[in-house]
């Protein structure tokens, strides 16, 4: 991860997750097996982080 997104997490409160990416239908998409080096299946999104009581 860059110092970039580090620091955009830090002063938002946020933190980044990888999860299964959908279409608009709500269902999974795969993997394109003709790019080896680019994952459709995942993606990353940013979420806010749960304060600890």
């Amino acid at each position: 991860m860059s110092w970039w997104s580090k620091l955009v997490d830090a002063l938002t409160g946020t933190e980044r997750k990888t999860v299964r990416a959908r279409n608009d239908k709500g269902q999974y998409i795969g993997d394109d097996k003709s790019t080896p080096d680019v994952d459709e299946a995942y993606k990353t999104v940013r979420v806010k982080k749960k304060k600890s009581k």
